[in-house]
């Protein structure tokens, strides 16, 4: 999963076209090469081709640190050097008159459409993490709740990983925009979206919900670890400055959060749910605590709590 804001993403996807029609514009000399006998550009004889080349400084810059985590980025270099590999074996036989042979030039066909769908990968990767962030945190979208948990309920019941699930809520979040204005509290809902997105584990998800809520997937961990990951979380967040105000005073926020479980045998709506009314009692409680999912516990403020998991299944399209 991508990491970053729409803005970052945007920019890895023009940059990412503008480097795929780089790679066509290569493609189309090296044909010219071959088939017209055009002396070919020097560099792409040398060893380093792939390197060297407009694709591969775009692959290899500093600026694509972004992709380095991404199954399809990675199986890309792979192909893109094996690709120049064989172009310059068959522009040193076209060079020299030897007949190109066809199992040369086949499989430098088959290694050019396998690069193409490595790039269309990527990009259809880019395309829909662009398309389902949250558009003013960068943080997932509530679209895409119900098919990620359901991915994790699957291994969960296949036995292969155990996963938590917390409900966040910013404390009084009303009163910051009451106080500051809605242009400064969303500066703050921003940085808050950006503590916790940057200090959760690589492979945690963390999604908007609405507002100023938020879930955050947790794989691999039992409650009790769940538990110590997100109270280490509301603590860090609590003492983090957030934005300034216009009086120059730093802003801070504190959070409330329940954690639960993603149990096998529920639906990730029922998950929801117990995230949500463990979130609620520990508003009730006091608020800028953490708070588990027991059945053992009820309380008045857990009143109307299952519209949410309704709702999310409407925003889900189930």
């Amino acid at each position: 999963m991508f990491r970053m804001d729409p803005a970052q993403l945007q920019q890895m996807l023009d940059e990412l076209h503008q480097a795929a029609r780089e790679h066509e514009a290569w493609q189309d000399n090296l044909v010219r090469s071959i088939v017209c006998r055009v002396p070919p550009a020097s560099d792409d004889l040398d060893a380093d081709a792939h390197v060297n080349c407009p694709f591969g400084q775009w692959y290899y810059g500093g600026s694509q640190r972004g992709f380095r985590s991404q199954p399809a980025f990675v199986a890309i270099e792979a192909e893109h050097a094996r690709l120049h590999g064989l172009a310059s074996r068959v522009l040193r036989d076209a060079a020299a008159n030897v007949p190109i042979s066809t199992s040369d030039y086949d499989e430098l066909l088959a290694g050019s459409a396998q690069l193409r769908f490595q790039i269309d990968v990527l990009r259809r990767d880019l395309e829909s993490a662009l398309r389902n962030r949250d558009a003013l945190t960068g943080v997932h979208g509530r679209v895409e709740i119900i098919p990620v948990l359901q991915e994790a309920l699957d291994l969960g019941r296949r036995g292969l990983q155990q996963s938590c699930l917390a409900f966040m809520d910013i404390d009084r979040f009303k009163d910051v925009n009451d106080a500051h204005g809605h242009r400064l509290g969303d500066e703050v809902l921003k940085a808050a979206a950006h503590y916790v997105g940057t200090h959760l584990r690589s492979y945690d998800k963390l999604f908007r919900y609405g507002g100023d809520e938020f879930l955050i997937l947790l794989p691999a961990v039992h409650i009790e670890g769940a538990h110590r990951l997100i109270d280490r979380l509301r603590a860090g967040l609590e003492a983090s400055p957030l934005a300034t105000s216009e009086a120059g005073e730093p802003l801070r926020v504190t959070a409330s959060f329940g954690v639960t479980p993603l149990e096998p045998d529920l639906s990730p709506e029922e998950s929801v749910d117990r995230a949500d009314k463990a979130l609620l009692l520990a508003k009730a409680a006091g608020r800028n605590r953490v708070i588990r999912w027991d059945p053992a516990v009820t309380t008045a403020a857990l009143q109307g709590a299952p519209r949410r998991a309704a709702d999310l299944g409407k925003a889900s399209g189930s």
